[in-house]
């Protein structure tokens, strides 16, 4: 038996440094471990942030715009943070030893949160009927602290843990490189999974027991979630760090522009690349030329200076894979932009959703109340449901039509969730048009809530997880697989980031509308009374900017080129 059927042929090595055994290390053997591990950080992540809107308005006394603005610009900085984490992955510490120290600091924020929710001399002073609380400056700050340092944990596990899981594949092994798309199926089942128990469970605890208990166990499903990552130590594959990855990048326009006026010959062959079967970029593989950004080709042209080897300057010759690679970075970002929009529109389910459903009858039956925010639980269901139908149903009888591998392209996979994505918002005004219809017709202005079920969100929240299932998980597969091979952890993080632009975008709308639409003492769309305002404009406006969005998307995916791996299996 050869070296290449004993060991992996990535690069990778385990904890001891060693190389990877194929049959030891890696592949799904790895891969509960991971999935635990993202199934009770993700119930921990959502356990406290799903209801948090509500938090801050009933425990900090803070108003539905400030309360939404504030928990957006949080969950923004949520994931902006893996831009951090993911640099620190790739460039010096490697994913494992990431996921690891930033877990610790994570879970110091959820104990700090849950300690501030559960100690009297933490806790905000509350009127006798529990209405009204009076937060001092100390306890909002604890609050926030906490809050930030939570941000800062996810932002080292986010970006690394689907790629740390995706390291576990050989890319090189053809039967390795198919299970690869899979794993980020169940990689995002396992999110939802965790999602579930948070908005069902951890949501009512949270508003009927008490917010002590509601932080508490969040804070411990994210110590079982350290314990889950440690525990699968020995069978992980490791992909080494690799210095910092935009060296490269800087050289392929710096040797560019040097080159300003050389012309690149018509004939690929004539640029520079190395004789190896490798790429000499560490922890890379070489790229086969394209014909896009023919202007970076000039970092490839060879001249008479670069002939000579001990002279020869990386900041004026480039080979055809660094060019590839920069290539592949600036192809990313129109697709990336496209994304924004849509995480704008997923951000409601935590903000205008859970306010939408505060106003409408909670009960189930006469004694039980469900809140609003768990009705996320149905978007949950939604991801459960339609990523193992997409799996396993979808692909099988989608592929017999288009013959590629995985059914849809990454690229027609993403559309179709901005699609349904668009869907949701019409869902979301139309409900929004028949609460206030109600309201005017029976003068229900002064109301808290409005006898029209909760349950009318379903729909709405459904179509959400099921946009979810192809957009999001797309995304996480698109961005994995056309990242260069030294910063896929760094562009796992860009996807992320869209998440971060998309919150702060609601956020910016928000407050814009609120001014605007509050002008000449009209109550707004979004006053703290919903009854008096006008939220269906709100969720039209997003409807709106989701189609022309698409237009947009279409339009780039049609024109973007994959990225063409040298001498990998088909």
């Amino acid at each position: 038996m050869t070296d290449n059927n004993i060991y992996t042929n990535d690069g990778t090595v385990t904890l001891k440094h060693e190389r990877a055994i194929k049959r030891k290390t890696g592949n799904w053997k790895a891969c509960p471990f991971i999935l635990g591990n993202e199934c009770c950080e993700r119930l921990a992540y959502y356990g406290m942030s799903t209801n948090l809107v509500n938090y801050l308005s009933d425990r900090l006394n803070q108003g539905n715009v400030c309360a939404s603005t504030n928990v957006a610009n949080w969950a923004g900085t949520c994931y902006a943070t893996p831009l951090l984490g993911a640099f620190l992955a790739d460039a010096y510490f490697g994913r494992y030893w990431t996921i690891a120290s930033f877990s610790i600091i994570y879970f110091i924020g959820m104990t700090l949160l849950t300690l501030s929710a559960s100690l009297k001399a933490l806790q905000p002073i509350c009127d006798a009927d529990a209405t009204t609380c009076h937060p001092t400056s100390t306890q909002t700050t604890l609050t926030f602290v906490a809050l930030y340092l939570i941000a800062l944990g996810t932002g080292g596990i986010k970006p690394c843990v689907s790629s740390f899981g995706a390291d576990q594949f050989d890319e090189t092994d053809v039967r390795e490189r198919k299970k690869k798309s899979s794993f980020f199926n169940w990689f995002y089942l396992s999110i939802n999974i965790g999602a579930l128990f948070a908005a069902s469970v951890l949501v009512w605890v949270q508003m009927n027991v008490g917010w002590g208990w509601g932080f508490g166990v969040p804070a411990v499903a994210m110590g079982a979630a350290v314990v889950f990552f440690f525990s699968g130590s020995s069978l992980y594959r490791i992909q080494k760090a690799t210095g910092s990855p935009f060296v490269s990048l800087f050289q392929v326009v710096i040797a560019s522009f040097r080159k300003i006026n050389v012309k690149p010959p018509k004939e690929k062959s004539l640029l520079y690349e190395t004789i190896d079967t490798e790429s000499q970029i560490v922890g890379s593989r070489k790229l086969e030329h394209t014909d896009k950004l023919r202007f970076f080709d000039k970092a490839a042209v060879e001249m008479d200076s670069d002939r000579n080897k001990a002279t020869r300057n990386a900041w004026k010759l480039c080979t055809v894979t660094q060019v590839e690679e920069l290539k592949c970075v600036i192809g990313l970002l129109p697709v990336w932009a496209t994304g924004i929009i849509f995480a704008a529109v997923y951000s409601q389910m935590s903000t205008m959703f859970v306010l939408q459903g505060n106003t409408m009858d909670q009960h189930i039956g006469p004694n039980f109340r469900i809140p609003s925010a768990s009705l996320s639980l149905f978007d949950t269901l939604s991801v459960i449901f339609w990523a193992p139908v997409y799996e396993r149903i979808l692909i099988p009888i989608v592929r017999r039509f288009t013959k590629h591998e995985r059914g849809f392209t990454q690229l027609q996979r993403m559309g179709i969730g901005l699609l349904i994505s668009l869907f949701s918002m019409m869902a979301a005004a139309g409900l929004e048009v028949v609460r206030l219809n109600y309201v005017r017709t029976h003068n229900l202005y002064n109301e808290e809530t409005i006898p029209i079920t909760i349950f009318w969100q379903v729909p709405q929240y459904f179509l959400i997880g099921c946009a979810e299932v192809f957009t999001f998980i797309g995304q996480l597969e698109f961005f994995y697989d056309q990242a260069p091979y030294a910063m896929r952890s760094l562009c796992s993080a860009l996807s992320l980031t869209t998440i971060a632009l998309g919150n702060y975008l609601s956020s910016v709308l928000v407050q814009v509308v609120a001014k605007v639409t509050t002008e000449n003492g009209k109550p707004g769309w979004i006053p703290d009374n919903l009854n008096e305002g006008h939220l269906d404009y709100f969720f039209g406006l997003l409807a709106i900017l989701s189609l022309l969005n698409l237009v947009v998307y279409v339009f780039i995916a049609k024109s973007y080129t994959y990225k063409k791996v040298s001498g990998l299996p088909n």
